[in-house]
């Protein structure tokens, strides 16, 4: 009858961190599955900044994402700051914009 008790209560002293283990192994399965399908849903496609299609970004090979017109002689080369006349924008209709001078 001893052994019989002894058992049990190893038993039960086991079933909290059991449930435990078990309950967070599911919680990280399902999180890995969210992750998955909103990188990968057709309807969602990854962008690395998901405001550059409401601005006027560009890519520049070696500098990254520019903001602004980055022919304007005054485009401070940024992916923060738009320009250093006119930072708020927009560079379309700019009475300031000056072409690059190419020497």
């Amino acid at each position: 009858m001893v052994m019989f008790e002894a058992i049990a209560i190893f038993l039960v002293g086991f079933i909290p961190g059991s449930l435990s283990c078990v309950i967070m192994r599911k919680v990280q399965i399902r999180m890995r599955q969210r992750t998955y399908t909103a990188m990968v849903s057709p309807g969602r496609r990854y962008r690395p900044h998901p405001y550059l299609e409401a601005m006027d970004y560009c890519y520049v090979e070696g500098l990254g994402y520019m903001l602004g017109d980055i022919t304007c002689q005054f485009n401070a080369r940024s992916p923060y700051l738009r320009c250093t006349v006119n930072p708020s924008g927009p560079c379309k209709e700019c009475p300031h914009y000056e072409s690059i001078q190419l020497d």
